[in-house]
């Protein structure tokens, strides 16, 4: 994915108005280090997902970020790997067999050239999410959490799946690097907290869309209880009863009370916002992306 020159010009000349907001503008290029902390409280953006898919270029990438004016990331691996010289990098097919071996004799610390290039920038990666991770050997595992640090995170991620995650759980605590589990629609408290005693590591990636459409409740008394084992959320609005994801503040989800219960409480938990919503006719993601940081910190400086 690369911005053409149409796109980077709409971007240049348009003010993106926030319903019920300021307008905020992708053309103001920040005066110095980006900043998407709020109130205390971290505001970030699951990448390269935001952008529609799983891979992109590292410069691109950054660019887009600090285009937005963020400073905090959840980092799938895939660009990670690409700039390190992964077989699967750029699209191309390679066998679970061809990554074990690329990633047993890939220099995890050249990894610090990238993390240099986004930290120079004002971009801090807090967590790596990583695909397919159950389906990888103990030596990936490790890998995985080796990589996490190498690039400075303070957690990794992965979908939540009982069968698997009291295995990540113990390389979790091995390397003493939070996991946070992410759960969708169909997941209920009962399944983190099965998680969370396997583990001293484990840890919750709570989706807020989705815990509001599959459980029909709000998220903050789970929140509430577990916050000290919550390694970021996913801000999102869905409306309940397996609702649809909608535009912030048009849904059931209880984004506002979600920022303000971890603003108030001074606990050290992301806000990453996942872009899943239908794209309007006339918008784009970065212009929606950029009203969805706008909600979040009205919603946090209110």
């Amino acid at each position: 994915m690369r911005l053409t020159r149409r796109e980077l010009g709409r971007l240049a000349m348009t003010a993106i108005p926030a319903a019920g907001f300021p307008a905020a503008r992708l053309d103001a290029q920040p005066s110095a280090k980006p900043n998407s902390k709020f109130a205390g409280v971290q505001v970030g953006l699951n990448v390269p997902y935001n952008f529609g898919g799983r891979d992109m270029n590292p410069d691109e990438l950054l660019a887009r970020c600090l285009k937005l004016n963020v400073n905090a990331l959840e980092l799938r691996s895939q660009p990670v790997e690409t700039f390190l010289g992964s077989p699967a990098a750029n699209g191309q097919k390679a066998t679970p067999e061809e990554m074990r071996k690329w990633r047993a004799s890939v220099q995890i610390d050249r990894a610090a050239g990238f993390r240099k290039k986004y930290e120079s920038a004002g971009v801090m990666i807090e967590i790596v999410k990583y695909d397919g991770i159950y389906n990888m050997a103990d030596e990936e595992v490790d890998y995985c959490f080796n990589l996490a640090k190498a690039l400075g995170a303070r957690a990794i991620s992965c979908e939540i799946d009982l069968k698997h995650t009291e295995r990540i759980g113990r390389f979790a605590d091995k390397h003493k690097l939070m996991v946070g589990f992410h759960g969708h629609a169909e997941t209920t408290p009962a399944h983190w907290e099965a998680a969370l005693a396997q583990a001293e590591f484990s840890g919750a990636n709570v989706d807020l869309g989705h815990f509001v459409a599959g459980n029909n409740v709000s998220p903050l008394p789970f929140i509430r209880q577990h916050h000290a084992r919550i390694t970021h959320i996913h801000v999102k609005d869905r409306k309940m009863k397996d609702g649809p994801n909608v535009p912030f503040g048009q849904g059931d989800t209880p984004i506002k009370e979600a920022l303000q219960l971890i603003r108030d409480n001074k606990w050290p938990i992301q806000a990453t916002i996942e872009f899943e919503y239908p794209v309007p006719d006339g918008s784009d993601r970065m212009i929606e992306l950029a009203k969805s940081i706008e909600y979040c910190k009205q919603a946090l400086l209110s």
